[in-house]
């Protein structure tokens, strides 16, 4: 069975050895992923999926990871992350719409 996550990253970590950490965001709680050149490293996250999630530092674009049995990251889906404050915008745009309707009647 496979299990996934979704959110957003937050922050990135760069070293000069090649190793990168990533931090998370989803759920209300921040989850650390790493990779490294070092097989040997516990939560060893595959190399091209780090550098996607990298990418998306800094945009409105969110993470969906998928995970194997093993716990090891299998595939990542990417999308537009839906943006709240314009969500509510709308809201507060059709309840004006709403209460101009009913003036009218």
């Amino acid at each position: 069975m496979t299990n996934s996550i979704f959110g957003e990253v937050i922050r990135v970590r760069k070293f000069s050895n090649g190793d990168i950490e990533i931090d998370f965001h989803h759920e209300e709680q921040i989850t650390e992923y790493r990779y490294s050149a070092d097989p040997g490293r516990l939560g060893n996250f595959p190399k091209n999926l780090a550098e996607t999630l990298v990418s998306t530092l800094d945009t409105n674009i969110c993470i969906e990871i998928f995970f194997q049995d093993d716990g090891i990251p299998s595939h990542v889906e990417l999308e537009q992350c839906e943006d709240e404050d314009e969500d509510e915008d709308e809201d507060n745009e059709d309840n004006e719409d709403n209460e101009d309707n009913e003036e009218e009647l």
